[in-house]
C-alpha cells in the first residue's frame, strides 16, 4: 500500500512512521531542517511505546514527485490546508482517499471543492506528539489513535484495508460508519483544549487538578457540543461526560499542538477552533460566553510573536 503523509509533524510523523514499520510504502512530505536530518539521519519517533526509527526514510519536498498513491494523510497546518490541497493533485488517482488529520472541524468540506468528493474521506487523529527537534518527533502518553470513514456515512472497501494495515501497525485504529459525529466529538475536546491550555501556558494536569480552572473545560466543551447539535450533528447525550472522561485520563504533561506553537511566537490556529465555535455560535444563535473570551484573549497571537 502506497502512502503519503503531508506534513511530518507530531500527528504525520508518528502515524506515518507506525505504518512504515508495518511495511507500508510511506513517503513523507517535509521541509527545511527536519526535511534535510530526514534525509540524512531518518525519522526517529521518541515514545513511551518505543522509539521507532524508519532509515533510510523516504522524504520530499515535492509532492509531484511520488506520484499515485493509495491513502494520503494530510497533516498540514490549517491555514495551508488550500495550498497543500492543490499540491497534492498529483497524488490522486482513481482510488485515492484523501484522509484529513487536521485539528478543527472544516478541513475535509475545504478540500472536496480542490480535489473532488470522491477523493476525501473524514478522519481523526488521537495523540500528543510533537517535532523535538529536526527529525525527531516526541510523544506524550501512550495514548495513540486513528478514526476514519467515508463522509456520507458507511463502511467501504478502502476503509477496510486501510484499518487492517493500522491494526497490523499496532495502534488503535475504528473504521467508523459515522465519522462526523467522530469529528464533532474531537473538536468538543480540541477546540476547547488548544485554548485552555494555550490560554494559560500550562499542561493539562495542573489545569484540571485545580477546581477553579478544571471548571472551564465543562463549559467549554458544553459550548461546541450545543452547537454542533445545533448544526444538525447526531452527538451522544453524554458527550461533555464522556470527553470530560477522556481529559481526566490524558497524560499530566500534555498540551494542545496549539499551545506549543504559542509558546514558541509561532502562528497559530485558533480562528479554525474557538475562532470556529464562535462563528458557528453566532450563526447558529448559539451563546458561546468562555469561548469568546478565550478567543479574545488569544487573538493578539494568531499571527506568532517573538
Amino acid at each position: 500500500m502506497r502512502i503519503a503523509v503531508i506534513g511530518a509533524g507530531g500527528v504525520g510523523g508518528a502515524f506515518g512512521a507506525a505504518l512504515a514499520k508495518a511495511g507500508a510504502d510511506v513517503t513523507f512530505v517535509a521541509r527545511g531542517a527536519h526535511l534535510k536530518a530526514m534525509r540524512e539521519n531518518g525519522l526517529r519517533i521518541d515514545s513511551p511505546r518505543g522509539e521507532t526509527l524508519i532509515s533510510p526514510c523516504q522524504a520530499t519536498d515535492d509532492p509531484a514527485s511520488i506520484g499515485p498513491v493509495d491513502f494520503v494523510l494530510f497533516c498540514v497546518k490549517l491555514w495551508d490546508v488550500e495550498s497543500a490541497g492543490e499540491a497534492i493533485k498529483p497524488l490522486i488517482g482513481p482510488n485515492t482517499a484523501v484522509i484529513p488529520l487536521q485539528n478543527g472541524i472544516d478541513s475535509a468540506e475545504r478540500l472536496i471543492p480542490i480535489l473532488g468528493a470522491k477523493a476525501v474521506m473524514g478522519g481523526v487523529a488521537q495523540i500528543s506528539a510533537t517535532i523535538a527537534e529536526p527529525g525527531v518527533v516526541r510523544q506524550v502518553g501512550t495514548f495513540m489513535r486513528l478514526v476514519f470513514g467515508e463522509l456520507e456515512g458507511g463502511k467501504s472497501d478502502r476503509g477496510e484495508a486501510f484499518l487492517a494495515l493500522c491494526q497490523k501497525a499496532g495502534f488503535d485504529a475504528t473504521h467508523s460508519d459515522k465519522i462526523m459525529t467522530e469529528l464533532w466529538m474531537k473538536f468538543i475536546l480540541l477546540a476547547s483544549n488548544a485554548a485552555i491550555t494555550a490560554a494559560t501556558r500550562t499542561p493539562i494536569g495542573a489545569l484540571r487538578d485545580d477546581p477553579d480552572t478544571n471548571a472551564l473545560f465543562a463549559l467549554t466543551y458544553a459550548e461546541v457540543a450545543a452547537v454542533g447539535r445545533a448544526r444538525g450533528v447526531k452527538l451522544p447525550d453524554d458527550a461533555v461526560e464522556k470527553t470530560l472522561g477522556f481529559n481526566r485520563n490524558a497524560p499530566p504533561a500534555m498540551m494542545a499542538s496549539m499551545a506549543h506553537d504559542l509558546i514558541r511566537g509561532n502562528r497559530i490556529e485558533l480562528p479554525w477552533l474557538s475562532g470556529k465555535v464562535v462563528a458557528l455560535g453566532k450563526e447558529l444563535g448559539v451563546p458561546t460566553p468562555v469561548h469568546e473570551i478565550l478567543y479574545a484573549v488569544l487573538k493578539p497571537f494568531v499571527n506568532g510573536r517573538a
